[in-house]
């Protein structure tokens, strides 16, 4: 017979996985810069919101932008009126919904499974330390934030489930309308379909009710993003509430359809993405074992927040890495109640993988990979080393029961940072944007007309502070006449270098050199007669 809920335990944060979280944070921004073309792009329509003081409209080098939901540059701006202007608050805006992210799945442990103490304890370690779930908690992105309001309305949901049924459908209504804000209304992707599964995870409700109460939620969830929307779609213009309305879907359902890839493209990477976990033999002889012993309550919770989802991603045919964050911890909890009592066997797989990795890492950095790949620097040795011995360090370790999560999540970990370390000199040369953007500004304080060639996704305007637009010039065709128009102007253009090309100011940018050029310059390069 399945138990029914009972009330939380008083909610304790385990410190290890806290701590984790918060070091990898501070490795992330001194080891990377943002990176273009996303998270600068982001962060400079929050800088053009600060500039305009406009906190309905988003715009993007002066042009309305329709493509994200508010919420994140809100965010970055309420930091910047306490902080000032700065790179590091955007950049701690994902990590501290990480760390909110930990506390609600600790509470969701605690609902689901009220006398295990140690499935919540599992959790944290397996959510704190899976790969994918470090990326993304280190990025300017949304997913993380996303995940944080999925969350929220799961919990909401098992307060209505015990009962408590206008509170927890409140909960799930303020969830919705945020996670809207948020990314949009994927957030109901994540939310329906455990709510709708309900008569298997939770029976003898009284479900009239139930489904009356999640139809008033979402109606509320719709009002909350509504609040934003009608105004902002007042004040943008036609254009503007078209694309907040309907582009903003129709735009996601094509890009769902761009960038093909088979249904089954995510199984092969989630032992990378889930990494160590999926790959611990261990977590496998619990999944086996569920044949014997069956779902409780808080496992089919799980499933039917994690496997519809997942199954709807699988089959979409436009796939990404990070549709899959939000769903973590659905499997860290799943994961965490199986491995909550009993022993589960030593850790050489994942152990062997991440001293695989290292190896790896020591072979190129020895081998020298500059005269190889044209946009490498030679890499350092040391990350590498540094993840052979946490690897042997982590399977020492996991040779006793009850340090097997902390010794699986020092692996995970470990090799976060050594990649990041490893990688950490080439993004800085071929993703800090500072220089050229520095440039641009001292083009535009004299007054000088700047262009770029081609689309351009203001990866450029936080770091140089730019306050005027840079024209687009989306065809070749249409270099000349601006040039005409002019006569003194600069050319932001993405090229190999040449030898013999002159430049104003010339950088590595991504896998080519992002460079400044004149008229004259560019004449001398064919590009102009």
């Amino acid at each position: 017979m399945i138990a029914p809920f009972a009330g939380p335990q008083r909610l304790t944060f385990p410190l290890g996985p806290v701590l984790l979280l918060a070091a990898l944070a501070a490795v992330a921004m001194v080891s990377r810069p943002l990176a273009p073309i996303d998270e600068t792009r982001y962060v400079s329509v929050a800088w053009e919101m600060w500039l305009r003081g406009d906190w309905l409209v988003l715009f993007k080098n002066g042009e309305p932008y329709s493509h994200k939901p508010p919420l994140l540059f809100w965010l970055y701006n309420l930091g910047w009126l306490v902080t000032g202007v700065n790179e590091w608050w955007p950049r701690l805006v994902s990590p501290l919904f990480s760390l909110g992210c930990l506390a609600l799945t600790l509470s969701l442990a605690r609902r689901l499974w009220p006398a295990e103490a140690q499935t919540g304890r599992n959790a944290a370690w397996i959510l704190a330390s899976s790969l994918l779930w470090l990326l993304f908690s280190t990025s300017g992105m949304f997913d993380v934030m996303l995940t944080f309001f999925a969350l929220l309305g799961a919990r909401g949901l098992l307060i209505a489930a015990d009962g408590r049924m206008s509170r927890g459908f409140a909960w799930l209504a303020l969830a919705i309308g945020f996670g809207v804000l948020a990314k949009g209304p994927v957030v109901l992707l994540h939310l329906l379909a455990v709510s709708l599964l309900a008569p298997w995870w939770r029976p003898g409700l009284a479900w009239k009710r139930w489904y009356g109460g999640l139809l008033l939620a979402v109606l509320g969830g719709a009002a909350i993003a509504l609040a934003w929307a009608i105004p902002a779609a007042i004040q943008g213009g036609e254009e503007y509430r078209r694309m907040i309305f309907w582009g903003q879907t129709a735009g996601r359902v094509a890009d769902s359809f761009a960038h093909k890839r088979p249904f089954w493209w995510y199984l092969p990477l989630a032992p990378v993405l889930f990494f160590p976990w999926l790959l611990w033999p261990g977590l496998w002889r619990r999944f086996a074992a569920l044949r014997r012993e069956g779902l409780d309550t808080g496992l089919r919770f799980c499933l039917a927040w994690l496997l519809p989802v997942f199954v709807a991603f699988s089959f979409i045919s436009g796939k990404q890495i990070h549709y899959l964050v939000p769903l973590l911890p659905a499997f860290a909890l799943f994961a965490g109640r199986l491995l909550a009592g009993g022993r589960h066997g030593a850790l050489w797989l994942p152990a062997a993988a991440a001293a695989a990795a290292g190896a790896v890492m020591v072979y190129f950095a020895l081998e020298g990979l500059s005269g190889k790949l044209d946009m490498w620097q030679n890499p350092p040795w040391w990350p590498g080393a540094a993840l052979l011995l946490a690897a042997g360090l982590a399977f020492w370790l996991g040779r006793t029961e009850g340090r097997r999560l902390p010794a699986l999540a020092l692996l995970g970990a470990s090799l976060y940072v050594a990649a990041l370390c490893f990688v950490s000199a080439n993004l800085w040369q071929r993703y800090d944007v500072h220089p050229i953007a520095g440039e641009i500004r001292k083009l535009q304080d004299r007054g000088v007309p700047v262009a770029n060639n081609g689309f351009y996704h203001a990866q450029f305007h936080f770091a140089g502070r730019l306050e005027k637009p840079i024209d687009e010039l989306l065809e070749p065709t249409e270099i000349a006449p601006w040039f005409a128009a002019h006569p003194d102007g600069v050319l932001i253009i993405y090229v190999t270098p040449r030898a013999g090309d002159a430049s104003r100011f010339s950088q590595p940018y991504l896998g080519e050199h992002a460079m400044l050029v004149d008229a004259a310059q560019l004449r001398a390069r064919g590009y102009l007669k």
